[in-house]
This record gives C-alpha cells, structure tokens and sequence, in this order.
C-alpha cells in the first residue's frame, strides 16, 4: 500500500473539554516541526521515550500554553516514524489553536485512522490487529475489553497463520505436481490431501461460528423481555435499569414497540428489550409490535418470558415460544408479593414493583450469560463481520476443493479453488488486501489513532 511521507498530526484525545488534551504529531519531520513552536530544552537532540517542559508558541509568537513534549523516535514508536504527543490544558480552544500552529509549523491534519494505517503498512501488525485497536477503543465492557486485547495480540492472526500454513502445504503439494505433469507424477494422496483439507475446513467452520457470540459480546448480548400485557415487563425493565426508562400504566397495550437499554451484568454488557405483550388484539399497530415481539425473542441470545402469577393461565402465551431452545429462558413470575399467589419449579418469583426478586434475576442472568461465552469453548471469537465473511467464503472455497478432489477434477482446476481459499484467508490479516478495504477499515477509527 502506498503511505505519504509527510508529517501528519491531530488530537489523539477525546473532543471536548478535559483536564488536559494530548496531540500526536508523526513523520520524518515530527521533532522539527515541534522545534519550531517550541520554548523550553530543544527537542532535536532529546532522547527517546523522554518528556520535556515547555510553552507551546502560536503564531502570533505568544505563549498559548505550558505543555510536556514527549518524544518517540523511530523504529520505537507507535508509527515507526519519529513522533512527538504533546500535552497541553484541555481548553477547546487550546487544542484548536495548537494544531492550527502545527499546520502553519508543515504538518499535515491526519485522515481517519491514518496513524494506524501507517502502523500498518510498516508492518508494526496485521490488518486484523489493526482493526482490533478500535475494538479497544470502542469496547464498553470488560468481557470486549478482554477479546479486543486478544485480538490486538495477535490471537486470530495466529490461528489463521496456522491455517494458512497447512493450505499452503496442500498447494504446493499439488503446483509440484502440476511442474511435473507430464511425468504424471503425484507427490501426495488424495486421501492424504482430502484428510488435510477437512481439518482445515472444520477448523474454519468452527471460528465462523463463535461470530454470534462475539459479535454479541461485543454489542451488547440482547435479551429479550415478554410475556402477556400488563404481566410486568415493563416495571421489570426499569427495575433492571434503576431507571424509568419504560412506560407503566394499568392499560393493556401500553407498550407498542420495542423499548431498549443497556446495562452491565458481570463483566458483559447487555443490551434489554422491553417488547410488546402478547395477546389477541384487533388493532393494527399493536400486531406489528408483536410481531416484532416475536422477532426479538428469536433474535436474543436470552429470553425473560414474564408472567403474571396473579393470572389464571399465566404460562398462556407461552407457548408461542414452543421453537426457540428452553435453555435460552428464564421464566420469571410476578407480582408474588400479592396474596395468593405461587411459583412453579423452574421459575424465578419477583416483584418489578417492589424490587424483590431482582437481585437472584441478575443472578441468574449471570449464569445464562456465562455459559453462553463459554458455550463456544474457543481459545478466539471472531466479532468483526469482515474477518466472518471472508472466512465463510474459505470454507465454501476449501469445500468445493474437497469436492474436486473427491470428483478427480484436473488437478489445475483442484489447485485454483486452494488458491481461492488462501486469498480469502488472507484478505484478513491484510497478507492479501485491497485499498478499498483498507480504506473502508481505517476511515472508522478516530482522527488521532
């Protein structure tokens, strides 16, 4: 990929006021331009990995601000370029005018992503790698935290390395045996090159699948929250959140569509919706939302099926759940506060209206959301969509492969689908990429990073 070689910077901070604002500059010409704007010990001669005090000069040549200047010199630093951050007060305007200068000083306003990208390219780590610094950045709970870090690690690089190591192994196998065809030689068994080929396929099918647990993780695991109307859900909601977050009132079909928030539970985030009751209804716009009712329970990894202990027939609409798995839902019942009333084994007793019960709920939500990150038992959980798609086509690639093997497909056309299905391998480490997908990937991160 082709890199400029100027000198970028921008604020690698949050926008908005805070205590102090950080700025990265990064490029052959990092340390002078800083120089440039400089009051304090001269920058051109510092150490690497060192922090200086100084007063950052504007244009006008007045001082805009005391500031430390740390230095990063090449190959050490985040870019491999010579890099200074230069941390200023958090002041808006202080941040606005101190980039302002860097211009004015010959340095460039970065793109998106651009100090990542130039990370990149000079090979500091993989385009997987890459993509998962702005997981980290983005992660809202300690379980994303926990995959990002991972991934930023190197642990899908790492297995895809080693599937790319038995597939290229397969292939040159077969380019061997394609250099010599006319002595109708063959360097390795079919059975031998189907065995590999299944493994590898198998291994590919398994990452795929830990995309749904991951990518939940990631984004909050939904869980969906239904039952009868007036059975409680909505109270359930806010008492789940600590919040008024839904309406409650006494009026069947209050709730018409899907009310959603997010709160944490351990160390994973969760992401609630509170859905429209069930029932027999005429009116046309309560019927979408429980159609969609219905929709969000199949969609969630969890389902809090909520009824009314008060209730006559309180597992009623129960049965419109009859095909999601009994091991996704938590029945609770409500209102067990009010005489009368009783529990059956299996489910949890509550009160959303006076907070009984709920603390067991969260407990019990806790356990149903641990076994669902653990239920893949996966060293790695894919959670980037790209990295998903490109390993389902491998594994459609490396099965037609197989196909061919097994049909006696000229050994040319078996040895194209392996190259198929390396390419896609590929395509998410960045070992094979495109600057359409690179520049899809890093126009996403932040204008500092």
């Amino acid at each position: 990929m082709k890199i400029s070689n100027d000198t970028i910077c921008a604020i690698s901070t949050p926008h908005g006021t805070g205590g102090i604002a950080v700025a990265r500059i990064s490029g052959p010409d990092a340390i002078a331009i800083t120089d440039k704007i400089w009051k304090g010990k001269p920058l051109e001669n510092a150490p690497t990995h060192t922090a200086h005090l100084g007063e950052i000069i504007d244009t006008n040549g007045e001082v805009l601000d005391q500031g430390v200047a740390t230095i990063f010199r090449s190959p050490k630093s985040y870019t491999t370029e010579d890099t200074v951050e230069i941390s200023v007060h958090g002041s808006i305007w202080i941040q606005r005018e101190l980039i302002n200068t860097l211009v004015k000083a010959g340095a460039r306003i970065a793109e998106r992503g651009e100090f990542t990208q130039r990370a990149f390219a000079a090979g500091r780590f993989d385009l997987a790698e890459a993509e998962a610094v702005a997981d980290l950045i983005s992660s809202s709970s300690r379980a994303a935290h926990r995959i990002a870090m991972n991934q930023m690690r190197g642990s899908v690089s790492r297995r895809l390395e080693t599937l790319r190591n038995s597939l290229i192994e397969l292939a040159s196998l077969l380019e061997l045996e394609l250099d010599f065809s006319e002595e109708d030689v063959e360097f390795a068994s079919r059975d031998r090159l189907t065995a590999l080929a299944i493994e590898t396929k198998e291994e590919i099918q398994r990452l795929v699948a830990t995309f749904n647990t991951g990518a939940a993780i990631k984004n909050g695991i939904p869980i969906a929250i239904t039952g009868k109307t007036n059975a409680g859900k909505s109270s359930l909601l806010n008492a789940l959140l600590g919040d008024d977050r839904a309406i409650v009132s006494d009026i069947h079909g209050t709730t018409r569509d899907i009310v959603e928030d997010t709160i944490e539970i351990g160390d994973y985030l969760v992401r609630f919706q509170d859905t429209a009751g069930l029932r027999h209804t005429d009116d046309e716009i309560e019927r979408i939302g429980i159609d969609r009712s219905h929709k969000a329970a199949e969609n969630a990894r969890i389902v809090i099926f909520v009824a009314d202990a008060t209730d006559n027939d309180p597992l009623q609409p129960f049965d419109d759940f009859k095909d999601i798995d009994p091991k996704r839902i938590i029945t609770v019942f409500n209102k067990t506060d009010l005489p009368g009333t009783s529990t059956p084994d299996g489910a949890i007793a509550i009160s959303a209206k006076k907070g009984t019960g709920i603390d067991k709920l969260r407990t019990a939500l806790k356990t149903k959301i641990e076994e669902i990150a653990d239920n893949d038992n996966a060293e790695v959980l894919l959670t980037n969509a790209r990295h998903a798609q490109a390993l389902t086509m491998a594994a459609t690639s490396i099965a037609d492969f197989i196909q061919a093997l097994n049909d006696g497909i000229p050994t040319d056309l078996a040895a194209q689908l392996l190259r198929e299905t390396l390419h896609h391998l590929s395509t998410v480490t960045g070992t094979i990429t495109t600057p359409e997908i690179l520049q899809s990937i890093f126009t996403r991160f932040c204008i500092g990073k």
